[in-house]
């Protein structure tokens, strides 16, 4: 299926000003409303309007028959899910939280990615995997990583890591079009939750009607001209909390929000990288083989002599996210890590 780049909302289009929450729920309920063969299942989504406020007024809009709450069984529920798209639905599945992918990866990874290979491409699953990912409010190491390299190091799937509202729902949208399986993962912190840490960007304006972001293209989220910054997520709000506040010294950096890591843009990181010299790649998931080293060796693979200075990686530790609020804080790419590693990369 073809997607068209709305990015850029035409002359005369109007917005609203949404939390990430609910510019998820407005895009789906659109595709819904568009396709009869978008349905919604999984944990709490029906009237609990999922606990992370990502099916809200779903139900009593389209109906049990459309978004249906379902056992604690995730593998059996995923499966529901295969099932339906490759009969020619397009199922929106949840899993709860990202950590849980321990107990269903045969049914994600065996089957949802790689039915289409296997059928030497004449089987589709036109799917979506949405789920929670990330730390910051001690939820424990069971219920806070992101684990979105885990997901991209595994053939078959695209991945997807909206970082603000309009995102959410253009990222969405292209999602629930896709004839593969995309894992769609928000990030706690940018839903705008009343209960979560207070983030101002996490409530944006949001076109209205038809919004579609092509996953797979990065954004420039900020421009600058001595150091790039590339990540996603709630890290994308880190980097630019830090970019605002170095401003003020003269220290100029740019801030690329990857927005999709499969496919990956490549180009987008190159073009920064050319233009600034410096890099930094923050990143709340794993250090070891994952999102931070894939960056720096598209870099490297390409032309090492780009690079000013030595590269700065800011990820989470190889160690499980830890329950306490300080020792947590500890390990998340927090603003005051990611300056320190801005001001390494200029300085030297």
């Amino acid at each position: 299926m073809t997607i068209t780049d709305t990015t850029t909302p035409a002359a005369g289009a109007t917005s609203r000003r949404l939390t990430t929450a609910k510019a998820m729920v407005d895009a789906i309920a659109q595709e819904m409303e568009r396709d009869p063969s978008v349905v919604y299942l999984g944990e709490d989504v029906g009237a609990y309007g999922g606990i992370f406020s990502s099916t809200t007024g779903l139900l009593d809009r389209f109906g049990p028959d459309r978004v249906l709450d379902t056992p604690i069984s995730e593998t059996a529920f995923i499966g529901l899910g295969i099932g339906a798209a490759v009969e020619g639905m397009r199922p929106i599945v949840e899993l709860m939280f990202a950590d849980f992918m321990g107990v269903c990866l045969d049914q994600i990874y065996n089957h949802m990615a790689k039915i289409h290979f296997e059928s030497g491409g004449n089987v589709t699953v036109p799917m979506v995997l949405t789920t929670a990912v990330g730390g910051g409010y001690s939820d424990g190491a069971q219920h806070s990583q992101c684990l979105w390299g885990t997901f991209a190091h595994l053939p078959g799937m695209k991945v997807v890591v909206p970082s603000n509202p309009a995102d959410a729902k253009g990222l969405m949208t292209a999602a629930i079009r896709d004839d593969n399986p995309v894992v769609y993962m928000f990030h706690k912190g940018v839903m705008g939750l009343p209960w979560m840490a207070k983030n101002p960007r996490a409530t944006a304006a949001v076109p209205d009607g038809e919004h579609v972001v092509p996953i797979g293209k990065a954004a420039v989220a900020r421009e600058g001209s001595d150091v790039t910054v590339v990540t996603v997520s709630l890290s994308v709000h880190h980097a630019l909390d830090v970019a605002e506040k170095l401003a003020g010294e003269d220290i100029s950096v740019e801030v690329l929000d990857l927005r999709s890591l499969v496919p990956l843009d490549r180009e987008a990181i190159l073009a920064s990288v050319a233009k600034t010299g410096r890099l930094v790649v923050v990143d709340e998931d794993y250090l070891s083989f994952g999102m931070s080293g894939e960056v720096v060796a598209t870099v490297t693979d390409h032309d090492p002599t780009m690079l000013k200075a030595p590269v700065q990686r800011v990820a989470a530790p190889d160690v499980p996210i830890p329950y306490s609020h300080v020792l947590e804080y500890a390990v998340l790419p927090r603003p005051e890590r990611i300056e320190a590693a801005v001001r390494q990369a200029v300085t030297g």
